[in-house]
């Protein structure tokens, strides 16, 4: 970095000094960061590359808040805040994030897209693409599917498919040292050379996946040019079908280097500087490198291949999941209870479009996921509950994609109240007259569900969920 920063690099070394940066980013799903901001105590001061972003002091602890379970909020380092912007999918654009857990940059996605269209979300580790269905449940996205899958395999099935493609690709993590110093322990110099080999594939299957006119983002959290500006390089010189595109909303960013490159003067004709780098010492953020390509309108487009039905397996794939349409009997359970307890316009809106089943749950698929039939398919959109014994018992998922005035039946807690500590505790409430289904609220936002018996209000919170620690810390209590 000495020998690549020249002057700089004494700036760049005391940054490292320095405390780190703290953001969270608000789910405009659910509100907006002004009213957060209010809300937390906060001042309100916005990360200049993400709309939705907060910095804040590093004396607070929002995760130990009750927002953060209703999914009010994703705490994000603010460089990472930035691809999602910056590729801008709108609603119902078909897109996919190819490395996705755990599903920071997804959910800002989801966000964008405002629920609408396919957001395709893929992990090939399915541990760590459970922590992404959990954090795409949180905040409420519901027209997102993930997949465990290799990227080569969605590449065979999906050709010219995807309006956006996200390659937040696995890297060497330099600039996550202030963040984790534990990360300088793993870091080893073998390391950028391996990363970026595994960069060029991911790419080469994006490349793969991008319908002509359609826009992919690379980004990396590392500062080593060979995962960034030579992966560029290397991934143009193989593509001449692509293109960076200038990128202009990243205040404080500065431009890609291609005389780090290999080949510094090809580098600058094919415009790498047009992709950008963020750096630690010239912005509040731990770094990061981003790049926007477009394909070219007039670049070959192929039709994907017809997905084999869902009973079948094809060889050499996954054993399939049983997904099928939902069965007469789940479907009528399903409509009681939205007729029930739910509001007019909320029980249309579950009850119309198709309800796809697995096992005993139901789910609502996004639009156009039937292409992913045969697939390693962990979640299917919005899971929206199961059938029990003839009755249909809602799904954790379905209350926080919900809204409050969806639900004719709610028990709306201050967030500093003990109920809501309770119920995070997985512990009963009273009843106050409420009978069945009741949804429980944190100052207006869902949290989960609770059924009226015997004089209480029985807890219906995942227990894999549970707040196992005493009473939290406050806001303002030191980290």
């Amino acid at each position: 970095m000495h020998r690549l920063l020249g002057e700089e690099y004494n700036a760049f070394a005391a940054s490292y000094e320095e405390p780190r940066t703290f953001g969270l980013r608000v789910n405009r799903l659910k509100t907006d960061p002004q009213v957060i901001a209010a809300r937390l105590g906060i001042p309100y001061e916005p990360v200049p590359w993400n709309p939705d972003g907060l910095y804040y002091p590093a004396s607070v602890r929002p995760g130990l808040h009750p927002y953060y379970h209703a999914g009010v909020y994703y705490i994000q380092e603010p460089s990472a805040m930035a691809p999602a912007p910056v590729l801008a999918p709108r609603p119902g654009d078909r897109v996919l994030d190819l490395a996705a857990a755990p599903g920071g940059k997804t959910t800002n996605l989801g966000a964008l897209m405002e629920n609408r269209g396919l957001l395709v979300a893929n992990d090939i580790r399915v541990d760590r693409a459970g922590t992404l269905v959990e954090n795409l449940e949180r905040n409420g996205v519901t027209c997102a599917v993930v997949l465990a899958e290799k990227p080569e395999r969605l590449a065979e099935r999906f050709p010219s498919f995807f309006d956006r493609i996200l390659v937040d690709a696995p890297c060497s993590g330099e600039g996550m040292f202030r963040k984790m110093p534990e990360m300088c322990k793993v870091w080893r110099p073998g390391m950028p050379d391996t990363c970026a080999r595994v960069q060029v594939r991911l790419l080469e299957c994006a490349v793969t996946m991008l319908r002509p006119g359609g826009r992919l983002l690379y980004s990396t959290c590392t500062f080593a040019p060979q995962e960034n500006e030579e992966v560029l390089l290397q991934l143009l010189i193989r593509n001449p079908s692509m293109r960076l595109v200038p990128i202009t909303a990243l205040p404080g960013a500065q431009p890609a280097r291609p005389d780090w490159t290999s080949e510094p003067d090809r580098a600058a004709s094919l415009g790498i500087d047009r992709a950008v780098r963020l750096w630690p010492h010239r912005l509040r953020g731990e770094g990061h490198f981003v790049a926007l390509l477009e394909k070219e309108e007039g670049a070959a487009e192929e039709a994907p291949p017809a997905g084999p039905s869902p009973g079948r397996r094809r060889a050499g794939g996954p054993k399939p999941q049983g997904w099928a349409p939902a069965d007469r009997d789940s479907l009528k359970a399903m409509a009681e209870f939205c007729r029930t307890y739910l509001t007019g316009e909320a029980a249309d809106r579950l009850l119309s479009g198709e309800t796809a089943q697995y096992g005993e749950w139901l789910y609502r698929p996004p639009e156009g996921s039937g292409t992913l039939a045969g697939l390693r398919v962990l979640r299917s959109g919005l899971q929206l509950g199961r059938t029990r014994k003839a009755r249909f018992e809602p799904a954790h998922a379905l209350a926080l994609a919900l809204r409050r005035e969806d639900v004719r039946q709610v028990r709306d807690l201050r967030s500093d109240s003990p109920e809501v500590l309770s119920y995070l505790q997985g512990e009963p409430l009273p009843a106050a007259g409420e009978q069945g289904w009741t949804l429980i609220a944190v100052d207006g936002f869902p949290l989960g569900w609770a059924k009226a018996a015997g004089g209480v209000l029985k807890n219906h919170y995942p227990r894999g969920l549970l707040w196992r620690g005493a009473t939290p810390p406050t806001l303002g209590e030191e980290n």
